[in-house]
């Protein structure tokens, strides 16, 4: 099955836009077949902001539709307690919310990113989806993340090199409850690195330590500019440390 075909089944549709590359893709696949689209980004303490301003700019481009809804995730006692299944909880109450506001607006199909390249064993979020009966075509079509880069570039898409982005809430260690705090030092921590020049990198928490991940290529950058990074990080983390096992 291709998205064409995919699409001409499925002719009005709502869409759970991140705002990554996913479903960025998605999006535009969408819009070329004459999906008649709508786009719902939930916003979350998990979510950074970056990502909403990524979504509103590339709905706009594409000239899709994009409604905002406001989640309070940390309100579900089995999200903020942050076990091992958090991601299944999450899950449904995001696109239990989506499922909803989509319907009000009269939209019975949703629509999420997931690529033929994820991974379901070890992601419980993916049994939420299954649940709630959400439609994810790249996967059910074949395309890989590999695939979805290089279709995205040829559409010209400035996500087609976008990094992936996990929500805050995996930076932290699961059976450590969640806060917003917690999450906003960390959303802060990772835009001053950001900001600094570095990409695709996580600030995990350990306790009152950052922990960085980057890519090995940046070690150098950070092992010179240690003073640096210790004094942007500082108003948000009382110690600082780089892991040597790079992000791949």
């Amino acid at each position: 099955m291709t998205l064409d075909t995919f699409f001409a089944s499925h002719p009005k549709a709502a869409l759970a836009f991140s705002g990554g590359c996913d479903s960025a893709y998605l999006m535009y696949a969408a819009k070329q077949a004459g999906c008649c689209l709508q786009a719902y980004f939930v916003k979350s303490v998990f979510q950074p902001e970056f990502e909403l301003e990524d979504a509103r700019r590339l709905a706009q481009q594409l000239q899709v539709p994009l409604k905002v809804l406001s989640a309070d995730v940390l309100a579900v006692p089995e999200v903020a307690a942050n076990p091992a299944n958090r991601c299944y909880y999450c899950k449904r109450t995001i696109f239990e919310q989506i499922l909803a506001q989509a319907a009000a607006d009269g939209y019975t199909t949703l629509l999420d990113g997931t690529n033929a390249s994820d991974e379901t064993a070890d992601r419980p979020g993916m049994r939420a989806l299954a649940e709630l009966q959400v439609h994810s075509p790249l996967r059910e079509c074949g395309i890989t993340k590999a695939q979805v880069r290089a279709y995205s570039k040829q559409a010209g898409l400035f996500t087609h090199d976008k990094p992936a982005y996990a929500c805050l809430a995996t930076r932290i260690p699961c059976g450590v409850p969640l806060d917003a705090d917690t999450l906003y030092r960390v959303e802060e921590a990772e835009n001053r690195l950001f900001a600094l020049g570095y990409r695709d990198l996580r600030v995990r928490v350990r306790g009152e330590m950052a922990l960085l991940q980057l890519p090995a290529e940046q070690f150098a950058q950070a092992a010179a500019e240690a003073a640096v990074i210790r004094a942007q990080l500082s108003p948000y983390f009382s110690q600082i440390a780089l892991d040597f096992s790079p992000r791949s």
